[in-house]
């Protein structure tokens, strides 16, 4: 029979404890009921027995455990939830195919450290490239014969040259870390050479204005609205990036000095929209403008303060005055129109096509006037390291392998003053 005992708690509460005893060497079990407020003696008793009568059940037929069951049974579960994690843990480390250590290893690691152009630019690569030839190859079974022939393929396919480098740079980056965590125990990318182009694939220059071509463009922009004034005058001063240019603040501006601080690059994605990331290699650095564009520069912040007193002076009339308050001056250099927000990075592309239609400048695009500027730096003496500097290049290879023109003029005057030098000219 269950034994029954009125007992309080500390803050007056009033319960039984219920105590069934199964038999001679087992411990009791109990549990509690506690009064309802309000009851009568009656109805407190009658649902006391029919509690007591239903705990004596439970005790026989197993369904209550002692304090040490429970805590042997929360032990058990605790031990089954960390083996599961652990095998699943286990299993997810067996990585076997290309494309599964791709997609759970490789992108997910490229996510995290690369913008998302370059994310883009990886995952092109392996859905178009490589996970259909080797998507579903256990990845020790990859060797570099079939990786050779993978790339000959693709050489004498329609494909450019720098479509299957993109290719080769993918594939190996994924296979060097595949192989540095011990996933595979060789890189069969050792042992695979860099695709070059094909012979009847020309290479191609890259192409550059001219240093009278600049100025031609100098002179047409004196009919244009200040703004592009400003962005063209800037891109054409500094060879700085679309994207690192919609992205100054004026506080990153030191008219004084004329300098720049490249700290920021603003993006677009259709996945991912417009976001602000750091220069393309991560180079933040100093820059530096003519006077003639710090006057322009000057010119369309006074033209935006002016539209900022605009719109509080238009509040104010329309009787707005709690409007005011989030009005303020726009952060950014280069805004939308009417938005206190940075114009959007795609805005100069479009503007870029109506310019050169209005004044026929055939090809010219923002990166263009990038390439002009380092290549008439190199041209007129400058040093690739200092070039090499102010683009934001992660090196100064990168500028010697894309100003390759440049840099052949340079020697070609180095040349020529040795020659005039000895008397060789």
């Amino acid at each position: 029979m269950p034994s029954t005992r009125l007992k309080t708690t500390k803050d007056g509460k009033q319960y039984y404890e219920i105590r069934v005893k199964l038999g001679r060497g087992k411990p009791e079990l109990t549990t509690q009921w506690y009064i309802p407020d309000g009851w009568s003696k009656r109805a407190i008793g009658k649902e006391l027995s029919r509690q007591a009568a239903e705990f004596e059940r439970k005790c026989a037929a197993g369904e209550v455990l002692t304090r040490a069951e429970q805590k042997a049974r929360v032990e058990a579960e605790r031990a089954a939830e960390e083996a599961a994690a652990k095998a699943a843990a286990e299993e997810a480390a067996k990585i076997k195919t290309f494309r599964q250590y791709g997609e759970q290893v490789f992108m997910p690691a490229k996510t995290i450290t690369c913008a998302e152009n370059t994310r883009r630019y990886y995952q092109n690569a392996l859905d178009k490239h490589l996970y259909p030839k080797f998507g579903d190859v256990k990845l020790p079974e990859i060797t570099s014969a079939m990786l050779q022939a993978f790339f000959l393929e693709q050489q004498s396919s329609k494909y450019s040259g720098s479509t299957v480098k993109g290719v080769y740079v993918t594939c190996k980056g994924l296979l060097t870390m595949a192989f540095m965590d011990e996933t595979i125990d060789r890189n069969p990318m050792d042992r695979v050479k860099r695709p070059k182009e094909r012979k009847d694939e020309k290479k191609q220059e890259v192409e550059a204005c001219t240093a009278d071509e600049l100025k031609q463009i100098i002179k047409a922009l004196e009919n244009e609205p200040t703004k592009w004034q400003a962005f063209v005058r800037f891109a054409i001063d500094t060879g700085c990036r679309r994207g690192e240019i919609t992205a100054i603040r004026w506080a990153n501006i030191d008219l004084e000095t004329c300098t720049a601080h490249i700290s920021e690059n603003l993006q677009y994605t259709p996945q991912a929209g417009v976001y602000l990331a750091a220069p393309k290699t991560g180079q933040i650095r100093d820059v530096y403008f003519s006077a003639s564009t710090k006057s322009i520069l000057q010119a369309l912040k006074a033209e935006q303060e002016s539209a900022t007193r605009r719109r509080i002076e238009r509040l104010i009339k329309e009787g707005k005055p709690l409007e005011i308050e989030k009005v303020a001056p726009c952060e950014y250099v280069f805004q939308e129109k009417g938005y206190n927000k940075p114009m959007h990075p795609q805005a100069p592309n479009r503007y870029f096509l109506k310019f050169r239609e209005k004044y026929g400048f055939t090809g010219l695009h923002p990166h263009l006037l990038r390439h002009s500027f380092a290549s008439i730096a190199i041209t007129q003496g400058a040093d690739i390291a200092s070039v090499s500097e102010c683009l934001g290049h992660s090196d100064k290879a990168t500028t010697l392998r894309m100003y390759t023109h440049a840099d052949e003029e340079c020697k070609r005057r180095a040349a020529g003053i040795v020659l005039q030098a000895i008397g060789q000219e």
